[in-house]
C-alpha cells in the first residue's frame, strides 16, 4: 500500500505536487488558504489520502507527480525567485513553458551564474539542500589572493559573528589585477563566498557554480535545461545515504 493511501502529511503532499516547499505549505495553512474536503485547515498536522479533495486559494491541487530533477545553466542578472518585488527578471520566467512549476534547489544570487538544480518536488528540494554534497565554484576576483590565507579556510572562519564551515580554495591563475580561484564548500550560506573573500580584501567580479554534488554544469549553455534521469537521481541519493551511514 502506498504512503498516500495510508495517509500523508498535508505539507508534504503540497510539496510533492510541486506547489511549494513544505515550509511554504505550512505558512499557507497558517494563513487559512488550504482546504481539505471542505474544511479549512488550521494545522499542518493533518493527513490526506488519494481520496482527499485539496484546494489552495480555491484551486484544486493536482495529484503529486513523480519527482523529477533538472540541470539548468543560470545566467547572471536573474533572480532565483518566482516573484520579485522590484520587477527584476527571474529564473523561472526564463524556463521553457512546458516544464511546469518547479522549485530551485537552493539559490544563486543575482550576479552569480552556473549550475542550478530544479525539481518539481519540494521534498526532494529540501533533501538536496540539507545534503552535505560538495558545491564547487569558479571565482574571478580583483586583487592578489594570499595562498596561505586561502588554505586556512579549510578550518572554517568566523566573520562578524557568522561562522562559515570548511572551504577548499585554490589559486588557478593570476594576472596583473585579477585571479581565478576554485572553491568547494558544503553548506552554502547566503553570499558566503563573496563575504569570505571580501574579508581577505578580494572583490568577486564573477562567480560560476560548476557542480552540486555529483551533478555538473558541464557543457550546458546559458538558459539550457536538461533532465536528469530518475534512475541516476535515485542512485546518487542512495549512495549519499549509504555514505552518511558509514560516517
Amino acid at each position: 500500500m502506498s504512503q498516500l493511501r495510508k495517509g500523508e502529511r498535508i505539507a508534504k503532499h503540497l510539496a510533492r505536487a510541486g506547489l511549494c516547499s513544505r515550509r511554504e505549505a505550512e505558512r499557507m495553512i497558517a494563513e487559512g488558504r488550504v482546504v481539505v474536503d471542505g474544511t479549512t485547515l488550521e494545522t499542518p498536522a493533518f493527513l490526506v489520502t488519494s481520496e482527499s479533495q485539496v484546494t489552495v486559494d480555491g484551486k484544486p491541487i493536482a495529484s503529486a507527480k513523480p519527482a523529477e530533477l533538472w540541470r539548468y545553466h543560470k545566467a547572471p542578472g536573474l533572480i532565483t525567485s518566482h516573484k520579485d518585488v522590484q520587477g527584476r527578471p527571474t529564473v523561472f520566467e526564463s524556463l521553457p513553458k512546458g516544464l511546469g512549476r518547479v522549485l530551485s534547489v537552493g539559490r544563486l544570487d543575482l550576479a552569480s551564474e552556473g549550475l542550478l538544480l530544479l525539481t518539481n518536488d519540494g521534498g526532494l528540494a529540501g533533501q538536496l539542500e540539507r545534503s552535505d554534497w560538495l558545491r564547487r565554484y569558479r571565482v574571478r576576483v580583483y586583487g592578489r589572493p594570499n595562498d596561505a590565507k586561502l588554505k586556512s579556510l579549510a578550518e572554517g572562519i568566523t566573520i562578524d559573528g557568522v561562522h562559515y564551515g570548511p572551504i577548499s580554495a585554490e589559486i588557478d591563475s593570476q594576472n596583473a589585477s585579477n585571479a581565478w580561484l576554485t572553491l568547494g564548500l558544503r553548506e552554502g550560506k547566503n553570499r558566503e563566498i563573496r563575504r569570505v573573500l571580501e574579508h581577505f580584501g578580494l572583490q568577486v567580479n564573477r562567480l560560476i557554480r560548476t557542480a552540486y554534488g555529483p551533478f555538473q554544469l558541464g557543457s550546458l549553455k546559458r538558459s539550457q535545461v536538461v533532465r536528469i534521469p530518475p534512475k541516476v537521481v535515485r542512485e546518487q541519493l542512495r549512495e549519499s545515504h549509504n555514505a552518511d551511514r558509514r560516517r
